[in-house]
């Protein structure tokens, strides 16, 4: 069965539900030898500083270059498969919002309720802006602050805090994954244990969204030229029709070939409807000339 057809169920689930949880998606082995590349950058990383963040909680960015097995999480193709089939409806691509490791330790509190689409202004309802993925590194649990869901909440107008329904405890072990819509509210769980919970969050968003996390900064052309096609397109190195994200009138993904042109052809990269509009226009106007 190829990924797409197996994601159908979860799709259905996390579109009805606002989340969903996969067991058993990754060996957990994989998820060992990514926390062992991270281990160094979480001791060198000081806790966050904001009651959102955390003044108890580590974060970081830049995982594709921080860790090789990172890739595997953002290129899971069930992933991917669920992913395109609730965003592709309003966007030519997909693109990498944001690949994070976090780490919550004892004594932090639970973090304030929250939805992530609410990052972009305009008006919601439409359309979902984007799906996270969080991939435990360590078992979640309801007493080490394991991430809570709130079941529904995209569905509903939610105005304060006092709206919302019991949560779900988003309980699993390393090698699951769990997926919620950037609309479903939700938020990490206060650490009440005596051991840290470690996990990553891989965010997916429309592609003409400018991401939560600056993809050219984290994965200059230098990191990005070594990885491979589909990733480098979702860290930002595609256009996203029409000519969005072009660097000098062309795809950027030109800079991760041998030798870009200096002086490169700007060249039109349009939806079909808007090239055979565009099209008309200036044959129209060199007949009449």
């Amino acid at each position: 069965m190829t990924a797409p057809q197996c994601s159908a169920a979860w799709t259905r689930d996390l579109l009805e539900h606002g989340y969903c949880i996969i067991p058993d998606l990754l060996p957990p082995e994989a998820l060992s030898s990514i926390e062992s590349d991270l281990d160094p950058v979480f001791d060198q990383t000081p806790c966050s500083h904001g009651y959102f963040y955390g003044y108890r909680t580590k974060r970081f960015g830049s995982l594709l270059r921080r860790s090789p097995h990172a890739a595997q999480l953002v290129l899971e193709p069930t992933i991917l498969a669920i992913v395109r089939q609730v965003l592709s409806p309003a966007c030519d691509r997909i693109q990498l919002n944001v690949a994070q490791a976090i780490e919550i330790h004892p004594g932090e509190i639970e973090q304030f309720p929250h939805c992530d689409h609410d990052m972009w202004p305009g008006i919601k309802g439409h359309h979902e802006y984007l799906v996270n993925v969080m991939w435990p590194l360590t078992e979640f649990t309801p007493d080490n602050g394991a991430t809570r869901i709130y079941p529904g909440t995209h569905r509903r107008k939610i105005e304060t805090l006092d709206d919302l329904p019991q949560p779900v405890v988003a309980q699993c072990q390393p090698g699951s994954a769990i997926c919620f819509l950037g609309s479903t509210v939700h938020g990490a769980g206060a650490n009440r244990s005596q051991g840290i919970r470690r996990g990553i969050v891989v965010g997916y968003s429309l592609g003409w969204l400018k991401p939560y996390e600056n993809q050219w900064l984290a994965y200059p052309p230098e990191i990005a030229r070594t990885f491979p096609d589909e990733l480098a397109e979702l860290a930002g190195y595609a256009l996203h029709r029409p000519n969005l994200g072009n660097y000098e009138g062309q795809c950027p993904s030109n800079l991760l070939k041998g030798n870009p042109v200096g002086h490169p052809q700007a060249t039109d990269a349009l939806r079909p409807d808007q090239e055979e509009a565009v099209e008309q226009f200036a044959q129209r106007h060199w007949c009449a000339k």
